[in-house]
Protein backbone atom coordinates (compact mmCIF):
# COMPACT_ATOMS: atom_id res chain seq x y z
CA UNK A 1 0.00 0.00 0.00
CA UNK A 2 1.34 3.74 -0.79
CA UNK A 3 1.63 6.21 2.27
CA UNK A 4 2.46 9.78 0.99
CA UNK A 5 4.55 11.28 3.76
CA UNK A 6 4.50 15.10 3.36
CA UNK A 7 7.01 17.15 5.47
CA UNK A 8 9.42 20.08 4.99
CA UNK A 9 11.67 18.66 6.88
CA UNK A 10 14.42 16.27 5.20
CA UNK A 11 15.70 14.46 7.95
CA UNK A 12 11.85 14.12 9.61
CA UNK A 13 10.93 12.48 5.90
CA UNK A 14 13.87 10.25 5.97
CA UNK A 15 12.82 8.37 9.28
CA UNK A 16 9.55 7.96 8.31
CA UNK A 17 10.23 6.62 4.95
CA UNK A 18 12.55 3.99 6.83
CA UNK A 19 9.99 3.02 9.33
CA UNK A 20 7.02 2.26 7.00
CA UNK A 21 9.93 0.49 4.00
CA UNK A 22 10.84 -1.82 7.32
CA UNK A 23 6.98 -3.03 7.50
CA UNK A 24 6.26 -3.25 3.76
CA UNK A 25 4.48 0.25 3.12
CA UNK A 26 5.81 1.92 -0.56
CA UNK A 27 6.19 5.75 0.92
CA UNK A 28 5.95 8.26 -1.49
CA UNK A 29 7.58 12.00 -0.36
CA UNK A 30 6.51 15.15 -0.64
CA UNK A 31 8.39 18.49 0.94
CA UNK A 32 5.00 21.12 0.96
CA UNK A 33 1.75 21.04 1.12
CA UNK A 34 1.27 21.94 -2.65
CA UNK A 35 3.14 18.97 -3.60
CA UNK A 36 1.27 16.84 -1.39
CA UNK A 37 -1.91 17.82 -3.07
CA UNK A 38 -0.52 17.30 -6.00
CA UNK A 39 0.86 13.82 -5.37
CA UNK A 40 -2.41 12.70 -4.11
CA UNK A 41 -4.26 13.52 -7.40
CA UNK A 42 -2.00 11.99 -9.54
CA UNK A 43 -1.07 8.71 -6.96
CA UNK A 44 -3.94 8.14 -4.70
CA UNK A 45 -1.97 6.82 -1.92
CA UNK A 46 -4.03 4.98 1.18
CA UNK A 47 -3.14 7.93 3.60
CA UNK A 48 -1.43 10.63 3.89
CA UNK A 49 0.84 11.11 6.82
CA UNK A 50 0.89 15.38 6.97
CA UNK A 51 3.39 17.90 8.95
CA UNK A 52 1.57 20.83 9.67
CA UNK A 53 3.94 23.45 9.21
CA UNK A 54 4.78 22.96 5.80
CA UNK A 55 5.71 25.98 3.22
CA UNK A 56 2.96 26.98 0.74
CA UNK A 57 0.09 25.24 2.61
CA UNK A 58 0.19 23.85 6.02
CA UNK A 59 -0.98 20.53 6.70
CA UNK A 60 -3.84 21.39 8.33
CA UNK A 61 -5.19 22.85 4.71
CA UNK A 62 -4.44 20.17 2.89
CA UNK A 63 -6.44 17.99 4.93
CA UNK A 64 -9.20 20.24 4.53
CA UNK A 65 -9.11 20.44 1.09
CA UNK A 66 -9.15 16.75 0.74
CA UNK A 67 -11.86 15.99 3.13
CA UNK A 68 -14.15 18.30 1.58
CA UNK A 69 -13.57 16.63 -1.80
CA UNK A 70 -15.58 13.79 -2.26
CA UNK A 71 -13.01 12.16 -4.38
CA UNK A 72 -10.86 12.06 -1.99
CA UNK A 73 -12.48 12.13 1.31
CA UNK A 74 -11.93 8.70 2.38
CA UNK A 75 -8.35 8.75 2.46
CA UNK A 76 -7.13 8.24 5.80
CA UNK A 77 -5.07 11.76 6.87
CA UNK A 78 -2.69 11.24 10.24
CA UNK A 79 -1.17 14.52 11.51
CA UNK A 80 2.36 13.98 12.37
CA UNK A 81 3.66 17.09 14.16
CA UNK A 82 5.66 18.94 17.12
CA UNK A 83 2.41 21.02 17.91
CA UNK A 84 1.67 18.52 20.71
CA UNK A 85 -0.73 21.17 22.38
CA UNK A 86 -4.75 20.07 22.90
CA UNK A 87 -5.95 23.16 20.68
CA UNK A 88 -4.22 21.83 17.32
CA UNK A 89 -4.85 18.60 18.50
CA UNK A 90 -8.67 19.40 17.98
CA UNK A 91 -8.55 21.72 15.17
CA UNK A 92 -6.64 19.09 13.02
CA UNK A 93 -9.29 16.21 14.18
CA UNK A 94 -12.00 18.94 13.41
CA UNK A 95 -10.83 19.58 9.97
CA UNK A 96 -11.49 15.57 9.29
CA UNK A 97 -8.24 14.02 10.31
CA UNK A 98 -8.42 10.61 11.22
CA UNK A 99 -5.70 10.61 13.43
CA UNK A 100 -3.08 13.11 15.36
CA UNK A 101 0.47 11.69 16.61
CA UNK A 102 3.16 14.35 17.68
CA UNK A 103 6.41 14.05 17.49
CA UNK A 104 9.14 12.41 18.75
CA UNK A 105 7.15 9.13 18.61
CA UNK A 106 7.27 5.68 18.77
CA UNK A 107 8.00 3.88 15.51
CA UNK A 108 6.19 0.98 16.60
CA UNK A 109 3.34 3.57 17.77
CA UNK A 110 2.82 5.06 14.01
CA UNK A 111 3.28 1.83 12.58
CA UNK A 112 0.34 0.05 14.85
CA UNK A 113 -1.69 3.74 13.72
CA UNK A 114 -1.06 3.57 10.10
CA UNK A 115 -2.12 -0.48 10.56
CA UNK A 116 -5.06 0.30 12.47
CA UNK A 117 -6.40 3.49 9.82
CA UNK A 118 -5.68 1.31 6.70
CA UNK A 119 -8.06 -1.60 8.22
CA UNK A 120 -10.19 0.41 8.71
CA UNK A 121 -9.96 2.03 5.26
CA UNK A 122 -10.20 -1.71 3.53
CA UNK A 123 -13.58 -2.13 5.69
CA UNK A 124 -14.97 0.96 4.39
CA UNK A 125 -14.13 0.63 0.69
CA UNK A 126 -15.40 -2.61 0.91
CA UNK A 127 -18.63 -1.27 2.19
CA UNK A 128 -18.90 1.49 0.05
CA UNK A 129 -18.29 -0.84 -3.11
CA UNK A 130 -21.26 -2.98 -1.58
CA UNK A 131 -23.44 -0.22 -1.44
CA UNK A 132 -22.60 1.10 -4.91
CA UNK A 133 -23.06 -2.63 -6.45
CA UNK A 134 -26.47 -2.76 -4.56
CA UNK A 135 -27.67 0.41 -5.36
CA UNK A 136 -26.71 -0.18 -9.37
CA UNK A 137 -28.63 -3.71 -9.16
CA UNK A 138 -31.75 -2.71 -7.52
CA UNK A 139 -32.19 1.11 -7.99
CA UNK A 140 -33.76 0.33 -10.93
CA UNK A 141 -36.21 -2.35 -10.02
CA UNK A 142 -37.30 -1.60 -6.71
CA UNK A 143 -38.53 1.46 -4.83
CA UNK A 144 -36.52 4.48 -3.63
CA UNK A 145 -36.96 3.04 0.18
CA UNK A 146 -36.35 -0.63 -0.61
CA UNK A 147 -32.77 0.63 -2.15
CA UNK A 148 -32.19 2.51 1.29
CA UNK A 149 -33.44 -0.31 3.42
CA UNK A 150 -30.78 -2.16 1.26
CA UNK A 151 -27.91 0.36 1.89
CA UNK A 152 -28.46 0.02 5.69
CA UNK A 153 -28.77 -3.81 6.15
CA UNK A 154 -26.10 -4.67 3.10
CA UNK A 155 -26.20 -8.41 4.42
CA UNK A 156 -29.40 -9.02 4.15
CA UNK A 157 -28.62 -9.74 -0.01
CA UNK A 158 -26.60 -12.54 -1.75
CA UNK A 159 -25.93 -11.27 -5.09
CA UNK A 160 -24.95 -14.97 -6.36
CA UNK A 161 -27.49 -16.98 -7.66
CA UNK A 162 -29.46 -19.39 -4.67
CA UNK A 163 -32.11 -20.88 -4.59
CA UNK A 164 -34.85 -19.76 -2.46
CA UNK A 165 -38.83 -19.05 -2.43
CA UNK A 166 -40.25 -16.39 -4.30
CA UNK A 167 -43.63 -15.37 -5.18
CA UNK A 168 -43.63 -14.09 -8.74
CA UNK A 169 -46.40 -11.87 -10.80
CA UNK A 170 -46.96 -11.69 -14.66
CA UNK A 171 -49.44 -9.36 -16.08
CA UNK A 172 -50.32 -8.35 -19.30
CA UNK A 173 -52.41 -6.15 -21.28
CA UNK A 174 -55.78 -8.09 -23.01
CA UNK A 175 -56.16 -6.18 -26.47
CA UNK A 176 -52.83 -4.36 -26.83
CA UNK A 177 -51.43 -6.28 -29.88
CA UNK A 178 -55.04 -4.99 -31.47
CA UNK A 179 -54.43 -1.66 -30.08
CA UNK A 180 -50.87 -1.35 -31.47
CA UNK A 181 -51.84 -2.36 -35.42
CA UNK A 182 -54.67 -0.01 -35.52
CA UNK A 183 -53.23 2.89 -33.94
CA UNK A 184 -49.69 5.06 -34.78
CA UNK A 185 -46.30 3.85 -33.01
CA UNK A 186 -46.15 7.06 -31.38
CA UNK A 187 -49.52 6.61 -29.98
CA UNK A 188 -48.91 2.82 -29.00
CA UNK A 189 -45.45 4.26 -27.07
CA UNK A 190 -47.37 6.99 -25.02
CA UNK A 191 -49.75 4.90 -23.87
CA UNK A 192 -48.04 1.56 -22.97
CA UNK A 193 -45.85 3.81 -20.98
CA UNK A 194 -48.68 5.42 -19.12
CA UNK A 195 -49.95 1.87 -18.59
CA UNK A 196 -46.71 0.57 -16.73
CA UNK A 197 -45.95 3.54 -14.90
CA UNK A 198 -49.61 2.82 -12.78
CA UNK A 199 -48.43 -0.74 -12.82
CA UNK A 200 -44.85 0.00 -11.75
CA UNK A 201 -46.20 1.84 -8.96
CA UNK A 202 -48.72 -0.36 -7.47
CA UNK A 203 -45.75 -2.75 -7.64
CA UNK A 204 -43.32 -0.62 -5.79
CA UNK A 205 -46.10 0.41 -3.13
CA UNK A 206 -46.26 -3.13 -2.14
CA UNK A 207 -41.92 -3.39 -2.11
CA UNK A 208 -42.01 -6.11 -5.22
CA UNK A 209 -39.49 -5.89 -7.68
CA UNK A 210 -40.09 -5.00 -11.25
CA UNK A 211 -38.05 -7.74 -12.63
CA UNK A 212 -38.17 -6.90 -16.82
CA UNK A 213 -40.83 -5.39 -19.31
CA UNK A 214 -42.20 -8.13 -21.76
CA UNK A 215 -43.50 -5.85 -24.44
CA UNK A 216 -47.06 -4.86 -22.55
CA UNK A 217 -46.11 -7.09 -19.80
CA UNK A 218 -44.58 -6.85 -16.71
CA UNK A 219 -42.46 -9.76 -14.35
CA UNK A 220 -42.47 -8.73 -10.87
CA UNK A 221 -40.69 -10.73 -8.08
CA UNK A 222 -41.57 -10.52 -4.63
CA UNK A 223 -39.68 -12.50 -0.71
CA UNK A 224 -36.57 -10.72 -2.80
CA UNK A 225 -33.88 -9.08 -2.46
CA UNK A 226 -35.31 -8.18 0.86
CA UNK A 227 -37.19 -11.14 2.95
CA UNK A 228 -41.07 -10.65 3.24
CA UNK A 229 -42.80 -12.95 5.07
CA UNK A 230 -46.59 -12.31 3.57
CA UNK A 231 -44.47 -12.36 0.03
CA UNK A 232 -48.01 -14.15 -1.67
CA UNK A 233 -50.53 -11.87 -0.02
CA UNK A 234 -48.37 -8.56 -1.36
CA UNK A 235 -48.09 -10.27 -4.77
CA UNK A 236 -52.58 -10.93 -4.79
CA UNK A 237 -52.83 -7.28 -2.99
CA UNK A 238 -50.89 -5.78 -5.47
CA UNK A 239 -52.63 -7.44 -8.45
CA UNK A 240 -55.76 -6.13 -7.27
CA UNK A 241 -54.96 -2.90 -6.63
CA UNK A 242 -53.50 -2.75 -10.25
CA UNK A 243 -56.41 -3.97 -11.65
CA UNK A 244 -58.52 -0.79 -9.20
CA UNK A 245 -56.07 1.47 -10.34
CA UNK A 246 -55.84 0.87 -14.10
CA UNK A 247 -59.97 1.27 -14.33
CA UNK A 248 -59.67 4.21 -12.82
CA UNK A 249 -56.84 5.18 -14.74
CA UNK A 250 -58.78 3.76 -18.20
CA UNK A 251 -61.73 6.24 -17.42
CA UNK A 252 -59.59 9.11 -18.26
CA UNK A 253 -58.95 7.49 -21.65
CA UNK A 254 -60.77 7.06 -25.66
CA UNK A 255 -62.95 4.00 -25.63
CA UNK A 256 -60.15 2.87 -28.10
CA UNK A 257 -57.37 2.71 -25.53
CA UNK A 258 -58.71 1.27 -22.61
CA UNK A 259 -57.62 -2.18 -21.83
CA UNK A 260 -57.61 -5.09 -18.76
CA UNK A 261 -54.94 -6.29 -17.17
CA UNK A 262 -54.62 -10.21 -17.14
CA UNK A 263 -52.43 -11.17 -14.11
CA UNK A 264 -50.52 -14.80 -13.35
CA UNK A 265 -49.53 -15.31 -9.59
CA UNK A 266 -47.59 -18.57 -8.44
CA UNK A 267 -45.33 -19.22 -5.41
CA UNK A 268 -42.54 -21.58 -5.58
CA UNK A 269 -38.95 -22.22 -5.29
CA UNK A 270 -36.18 -20.06 -8.07
CA UNK A 271 -32.96 -19.30 -8.25
CA UNK A 272 -32.50 -15.57 -7.77
CA UNK A 273 -29.46 -13.59 -8.32
CA UNK A 274 -27.27 -12.01 -11.18
CA UNK A 275 -27.24 -13.22 -14.70
CA UNK A 276 -25.01 -11.64 -17.50
CA UNK A 277 -21.75 -10.53 -18.34
CA UNK A 278 -19.83 -8.17 -15.59
CA UNK A 279 -20.55 -5.62 -18.52
CA UNK A 280 -24.11 -6.41 -18.27
CA UNK A 281 -25.72 -7.63 -15.61
CA UNK A 282 -29.67 -8.27 -14.62
CA UNK A 283 -31.06 -9.21 -11.58
CA UNK A 284 -33.82 -12.10 -11.74
CA UNK A 285 -35.39 -15.39 -11.11
CA UNK A 286 -35.41 -18.62 -13.17
CA UNK A 287 -36.81 -21.56 -12.68
CA UNK A 288 -40.41 -23.87 -13.07
CA UNK A 289 -41.77 -21.09 -10.38
CA UNK A 290 -41.27 -18.30 -13.09
CA UNK A 291 -42.50 -20.41 -16.49
CA UNK A 292 -45.65 -21.09 -14.06
CA UNK A 293 -46.66 -17.70 -13.16
CA UNK A 294 -46.26 -16.78 -17.06
CA UNK A 295 -48.54 -20.20 -17.83
CA UNK A 296 -51.27 -18.83 -15.41
CA UNK A 297 -50.76 -15.22 -16.76
CA UNK A 298 -51.57 -16.69 -20.52
CA UNK A 299 -54.92 -18.28 -18.91
CA UNK A 300 -55.74 -15.48 -17.53
CA UNK A 301 -58.40 -13.61 -20.09
CA UNK A 302 -60.95 -10.71 -18.89
CA UNK A 303 -59.24 -8.69 -16.20
CA UNK A 304 -58.59 -11.90 -14.20
CA UNK A 305 -56.32 -12.80 -11.31
CA UNK A 306 -55.20 -16.54 -11.10
CA UNK A 307 -53.42 -17.85 -8.47
CA UNK A 308 -51.98 -21.25 -8.28
CA UNK A 309 -52.53 -23.89 -5.16
CA UNK A 310 -48.97 -22.86 -3.43
CA UNK A 311 -50.06 -19.73 -3.37
CA UNK A 312 -53.60 -19.86 -2.29
CA UNK A 313 -52.52 -21.69 0.44
CA UNK A 314 -50.46 -19.08 1.62
CA UNK A 315 -53.01 -16.33 1.09
CA UNK A 316 -56.74 -18.07 1.37
CA UNK A 317 -57.74 -16.52 5.40
CA UNK A 318 -57.42 -13.08 3.53
CA UNK A 319 -59.02 -13.53 0.18
CA UNK A 320 -61.54 -14.91 -1.10
CA UNK A 321 -61.43 -17.13 -4.75
CA UNK A 322 -63.07 -18.92 -7.04
CA UNK A 323 -61.91 -22.81 -7.61
CA UNK A 324 -61.94 -23.13 -11.56
CA UNK A 325 -60.42 -26.80 -11.01
CA UNK A 326 -57.36 -28.34 -12.55
CA UNK A 327 -56.10 -26.55 -15.74
CA UNK A 328 -54.04 -27.97 -18.35
CA UNK A 329 -51.05 -25.43 -18.98
CA UNK A 330 -48.31 -25.85 -21.90
CA UNK A 331 -45.08 -27.83 -21.01
CA UNK A 332 -46.10 -29.40 -17.97
CA UNK A 333 -47.30 -33.07 -17.73
CA UNK A 334 -49.84 -33.11 -14.62
CA UNK A 335 -52.68 -30.53 -14.92
CA UNK A 336 -52.48 -27.10 -12.30
CA UNK A 337 -54.56 -26.58 -9.79
CA UNK A 338 -55.84 -22.73 -10.55
CA UNK A 339 -57.90 -20.34 -8.21
CA UNK A 340 -59.27 -17.39 -9.61
CA UNK A 341 -58.99 -14.36 -6.97
CA UNK A 342 -62.08 -12.19 -6.20
CA UNK A 343 -61.53 -9.81 -3.39
CA UNK A 344 -59.73 -9.49 -0.01
CA UNK A 345 -61.94 -10.98 2.68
Amino acid sequence: MKVLIADDNPNSRQLVRDILESVGYEPLLAVDGPEALRMTRESRPDLLILDVNMPGMSGFEVCSILKSDPEYSAIPVLILTALTDVENRVTGLGLGADDYLTKPFSPRELTARIDARLRNKVETDTLRKTQETLRQTFERYVSPRVVEKLLQEPDQVRLGGQLQEVTVLFCDLEGFTAYSERSSPENVLTTLNQYLAVIVSVIQSYAGTVNKFIGDGVMALYNTPLSQNDHALRAVRTALQIRESLHEFAEQLEAEQRMLINVGIHTGQAVVGNIGTPQMMEFTAIGDAVNLAARLQGLAVGGRILISEATWKLVSTNLLANPMGPQTVKNRREPVMVYEVLNTR
